[in-house]
């Protein structure tokens, strides 16, 4: 799996320079995808060219474009719905917005449960893909995509990809870093920190400032575990995730308690503001825009904000993006990179015909490099296929974006975040856990001793 991951990196390196989920973000190429039929979605499968009966049918899809940050994706979705439908006759699609959150951990989990999920849906590739895949709920896009002929064309495929067949697509990529005021940076002298030492130094002299260093909103877990999943793979090394699952390495581990006990100083330091448990995610984000705060750990995919009038304001260009640094000068960037959020298909939908031709549309004209090269330029999202580096400058000349580039391009080593490796019981204790410590409850030792209880729980029900 680390080779998958270094060749992730390389790829993203040279050909689309993320993420996704939540979770995580695109025009029609009016039918046509790298001059092959895949928009049309008229063949039922690769060997019957019949097209099914032009009566009315209606599929759903489920997606989690919704709010004010995620506009333009939703922009696009809603054209690719457009394009589709008129090339499937009969065919009307209804659009399903619900939060990432809810959609993963409550809904979409307990319509699998029921065997019934919709037609097409928001789906996080590992593990929740596999996971769906081995109960027979996900349709197999193996012979689709070669169809249409994208087998290829991603960046990879990884994440959706369960005992060598692909049951999802990945809608971008990814990376998290800092967002930061570059103004505020340059009245002050502040430069981009080189070490985790530096960086507390620049906190230092926000707070001292009367600012907050960073903005941070931890009503839902995830996102304060974007700072600490990072924290935690650099004191104990990239890798040590992987071990979780297996049981190679724990969470108990000596580094592990570091990098928690890190955040937990951060936190007793001061340099989130005070009430963080309750804010939700949209709340960091005007932190930064209204000069509250000054830096902000989040995923790439947040530059749509800073990049529009409408919600960043007069902060447009003012905004710029850093890798976390190393402990000490001289080490490895290590960053979370993944392609990790995209879309998965009910595999009811193979019973069905009609269906069937709807669905291939919906990817013929939603994978395509015209949308990718949309999402880049209207919605900052990293390519998830492979796209030509030039084309990708061209798409975006944005100073918030290149300073994206920039930073991808220094990763040594990336790997997925966490909750890509491990189950889903072990997901939520450490949710649970690192709000405990956010609230001052517990100890990094016994909030972790909590989570290797629920990691070798999980672990033995799979055995």
């Amino acid at each position: 799996m680390r080779k998958d991951i270094v060749k992730l990196t390389l790829l993203l390196l040279t050909a689309s320079v993320i993420t996704a989920g939540c979770a995580g973000s695109n025009a029609p190429a009016n039918g046509g995808n790298n001059g092959n039929s895949g928009g049309t979605g008229t063949e039922t499968n690769g060997e019957n060219n019949t097209q099914p009966e032009d009566e009315p049918f209606e599929i759903t899809i489920r997606h989690t474009q919704v709010g004010e940050s995620k506009k333009f994706r939703l922009a696009m979705l809603e054209d690719v719905v457009k394009q589709t439908e008129a090339d499937i006759p009969g065919l009307t699609i209804k659009l399903d917005g619900v939060d990432s959150e809810v959609n993963r951990k409550e809904k979409l989990r307990g319509e699998m449960a029921a065997g019934k999920p919709p037609e097409v849906f928001d789906v996080f590739g590992s593990p929740d893909a596999a996971l769906f895949a081995k109960e027979g709920l996900m349709l197999d896009l193996t012979p689709i995509i070669a169809e249409l002929g994208i087998q290829d064309q991603f960046t990879t495929l990884d994440p959706f990809t369960y005992e060598g067949k692909v049951y999802g697509l990945p809608i971008g990529g990814s990376v998290e870093g800092y967002f930061y005021n570059k103004q505020y940076f340059e009245d002050k002298g502040l430069t981009i920190p080189k070490t985790l030492s530096e960086l507390e130094q620049i906190a230092e002299a926000i707070k001292t400032d009367g600012k907050i260093p960073f903005a941070q909103s931890s009503k839902d877990a995830w996102i304060p575990l974007m700072t600490t999943n990072n924290l935690w793979s650099y004191y104990g090394g990239p890798e040590i995730t992987y071990g979780f699952k297996s049981g190679e390495t724990k969470w108990t581990d000596p580094s592990v308690v570091e990098g928690v006990a890190k955040h937990q100083e951060w936190v007793q330091k001061g340099y989130f503001k005070k009430g963080e448990l309750g804010f939700e995610y949209a709340d960091m984000r005007n932190q930064i825009i209204t000069g509250e705060a000054m830096m902000m750990m989040d995923g790439s995919w947040a530059n749509s904000v800073f990049r529009d009038p409408e919600q960043a304001g007069d902060m447009v260009g003012k905004i710029g993006y850093f890798n976390m640094p190393p402990v000490k000068e001289g080490d490895p960037v290590v960053v979370m990179q993944d392609a990790n959020n995209g879309y998965g298909f009910s595999a009811a939908v193979a019973d069905d015909p009609q269906k069937l031709a709807a669905v291939k549309a919906f990817i013929g004209n939603m994978w395509t490099e015209e949308m990718q090269l949309r999402g880049l330029e209207e919605d900052g999202v990293l390519p998830a296929m492979k796209i030509d580096l030039e084309k990708m400058k061209t798409a975006s000349e944005d100073p918030l974006m290149q300073d994206i580039f920039a930073a991808v391009s220094e990763i040594d080593i990336s790997f997925p975040a966490f909750d890509a490796l491990v189950q889903a019981d072990v997901n939520t204790a450490l949710s649970i856990g690192i709000q405990q410590i956010i609230g001052g409850e517990g100890t990094p030792e016994s909030m972790l001793e909590t989570v290797q209880s629920a990691q070798e729980s999980a672990n033995a029900a799979e055995q």
